[in-house]
């Protein structure tokens, strides 16, 4: 199955094809799971996108246009429903391990953390969707493949690092922060 197209998987899935489904979960799921993750969603949350996202693709096997996009489709996919869960539960900020407070840090450097994780948001969110989505997968999913990450942004293979490194200079500009060369 692993040497098969998409489109011959779709219509294989959707014929009942337990293999060809599995294929496809297989070939995609990490890059689902890192959008949800990449909204910053807790991981049952994550879970239940996750979970939504390939039960539309199991209801529209027949109806994707383009079987070579299906990365972008789903990307698509899980991000509405990423955003459908903040709406409604609200933006959650799920404190990580290493996230904790440091007991020895000073107050003033526990507010310039803050300030610079600011700053870094703020420079992040004036980025075109484009360089937004190429970052996010680059920081939340560095697992991905090149050719997954590409599929899901919806660049040719050979653009994406360019188109990275020039999402990155923007990203510092944003900040002001000089690159020792």
């Amino acid at each position: 199955m692993q040497d098969r197209h998409n489109a011959e998987l779709l219509t294989l899935a959707h014929a009942g094809d337990r293999s060809a489904w599995q294929e496809l979960v297989r070939r995609y799921v990490r890059l689902v799971w890192a959008v949800p993750r990449s909204h910053r969603l807790a991981p049952d949350d994550a879970a239940d996108v996750c979970q939504t996202t390939w039960l539309a693709l199991a209801e529209n096997l027949q109806r994707i246009r383009h079987p070579d996009r299906l990365g972008a489709w789903l990307v698509t996919t899980a991000r509405h429903e990423s955003l459908a869960v903040l709406r409604l539960r609200g933006r959650e900020d799920p404190i990580e391990v290493w996230d904790l407070p440091d007991h020895g840090a000073t107050p003033e450097n526990l507010a310039l953390t803050s300030e610079t994780r600011t700053r870094l948001w703020q420079a992040y969110a004036t980025l075109t969707d484009r360089c937004r989505e190429v970052l996010r997968l680059a920081a939340f999913a560095p697992e991905l493949s090149f050719s997954q990450v590409a599929d899901a942004v919806g660049v040719p293979l050979n653009s994406l690092g360019p188109t990275r490194a020039r999402c990155l200079a923007a990203l510092r500009r944003r900040l002001g922060v000089e690159v020792a060369r």
